[in-house]
C-alpha cells in the first residue's frame, strides 16, 4: 500500500471516528433529562434504579382520593346530611327499628341519578343523629338527596326516584315518610346550582420545558422534593392533605403514556400541569400560594416557563391578581356557609 493510500485510510478513520463521536454527543444532548440515581440501588441489569420510578412501582401501597370518590362519605357514625345542600324527608316510626334491619333495607345504590342519596337515624340510646350502624336501634330515620353537584341541579325525575327509594325503605322498616314539595325543592336546587356554577374554580398552570425535555423519573424526583407523592393514576402526583381521606391539596400531571413506557428513561416530556380544585381545599392551607411557589421552583430547577391554559406566560403580577380574585371567592363561599374545604363544599363542588 502506498504512502498516499495509508494517509487516506488514516484520514478516513479519523473522519469516521469524528462522525461517531458527534452522533453519540448529539444523542446524549437530545436525551431527556434523567433523575439522579441513589447510590447502592440497582435494577436486575445492574443499572442504577431511578428512585421515583421505584416509588411509582410501589404506589399501590399508598392511597389517593380521586376527584369524585373523595367526596362520597363512607358509612360511618358521623352525620352528613345538611339542609343547606340536601332535600330531607323525615321517616317516623311507631317503635324503634334495628340498625341491622335498616341496613338490609338500604338501597343497593347510594345514588339518585347523579346525586348522593343518604339515610341517617336517631340513635335510640344516645338520641344523636348518625349514619346507620349494625347493632344499634333507631327511633327515627331521615332520607336525603343532594340538591346539586357539578353534574347539575336535582330535577323532577331525580326527585321522583328519591321518593320511590325513600318509600321503599320506609315500608321495610314500618315507617311513614314525609316529603317536601317537589317544585319548591327543584327550584331550590336550581338556585344552588346557579350559585355553585358562578363560584366554582379549578385552576391550572402549565410548566413547559425551554431546553431539554424531561424523563418521567426526572419529573417525579423534582416533584417529590417539593412534597408530591405518586397518585393512583400513572402520570399523576399529588400533595396529600394532612387528614387521610380528604382531597389532595395540589395535583401534578404529565403524559400517562410516558409514565407507562417500557423504558421511561427514553420518554420525552415537555409539559406538566399543576392543578388546584379551589372549593375542595381549605383556604387555611394557602393552596394557591403553594401552587405559585412550587411552579416557580420547578421552573427554575427544571429550566421551564410557567403559562396559563392558553399558553400565555404567567408573571408574578398575574399570579398576584389571581390571588386577589381568589380571596374574594373564598369570602363569598364563607358567607354562604360553603367554605372551601368544608364537607358541604366538597359535596357540592364534586
Amino acid at each position: 500500500m502506498s504512502t498516499l493510500q495509508v494517509a487516506l485510510a488514516i484520514a478516513g478513520g479519523v473522519v469516521l471516528a469524528g462522525v461517531v463521536a458527534h452522533s453519540a454527543w448529539s444523542s446524549r444532548k437530545s436525551k431527556p433529562r434523567q433523575a439522579d440515581p441513589l447510590p447502592g440501588r440497582e435494577d436486575s441489569s445492574g443499572a442504577p434504579l431511578d428512585p421515583p420510578i421505584e416509588a411509582a412501582r410501589v404506589a399501590s401501597q399508598r392511597s389517593e382520593p380521586t376527584d369524585f370518590e373523595s367526596v362520597v362519605p363512607v358509612m360511618d357514625r358521623r352525620p352528613i346530611q345538611d339542609a343547606l345542600i340536601d332535600v330531607l324527608a323525615p321517616i317516623e316510626l311507631d317503635s324503634p327499628a334495628s340498625g341491622d334491619a335498616a341496613l338490609a333495607a338500604f338501597p343497593a345504590t347510594r345514588r339518585v341519578g347523579t346525586k348522593l342519596f343518604t339515610l341517617e337515624g336517631v340513635n335510640a340510646t344516645s338520641g344523636e343523629w348518625e349514619q346507620l350502624r349494625a347493632g344499634q336501634r333507631y327511633s327515627a330515620f331521615q332520607a336525603g338527596v343532594q340538591l346539586a353537584n357539578r353534574m347539575g341541579a336535582l330535577n323532577e325525575i331525580e326527585f321522583s326516584e328519591f321518593v320511590v327509594k325513600t318509600q321503599a325503605f320506609a315500608d321495610a322498616v314500618d315507617g311513614v315518610p314525609e316529603f317536601p314539595e317537589m317544585l319548591e325543592e327543584v327550584a331550590r336546587a336550581r338556585e344552588l346550582d346557579q350559585f355553585a356554577s358562578s363560584h366554582d374554580a379549578q385552576l391550572s398552570f402549565s410548566l413547559k420545558a425551554t431546553k431539554l425535555a424531561w424523563s418521567p423519573g426526572y419529573v417525579q424526583q423534582n416533584a417529590a422534593r417539593l412534597g408530591f407523592v405518586p397518585g393512583v393514576i400513572p402520570g399523576r402526583m399529588v400533595i396529600p392533605a394532612a387528614t387521610v381521606g380528604l382531597p389532595p391539596i395540589l395535583g401534578l400531571s404529565f403524559d400517562s403514556q410516558a409514565a407507562l413506557a417500557e423504558d421511561p428513561t427514553l420518554s420525552a416530556i415537555r409539559a406538566l400541569t399543576l392543578t388546584l380544585d379551589v372549593p375542595q381545599v381549605d383556604r387555611r392551607e394557602e393552596p394557591f400560594a403553594r401552587m405559585c411557589q412550587i411552579a416557580t421552583e420547578l421552573a427554575r430547577v427544571m429550566e421551564g416557563v410557567i403559562t396559563d391554559d392558553h399558553g400565555q406566560l404567567l408573571s408574578p403580577a398575574a399570579m398576584h391578581s389571581i390571588e386577589s380574585d381568589l380571596r374574594a371567592l373564598y369570602d363569598t363561599l364563607d358567607a354562604r356557609d360553603l367554605s372551601a374545604g368544608s364537607a358541604q363544599a366538597r359535596r357540592l363542588f364534586s
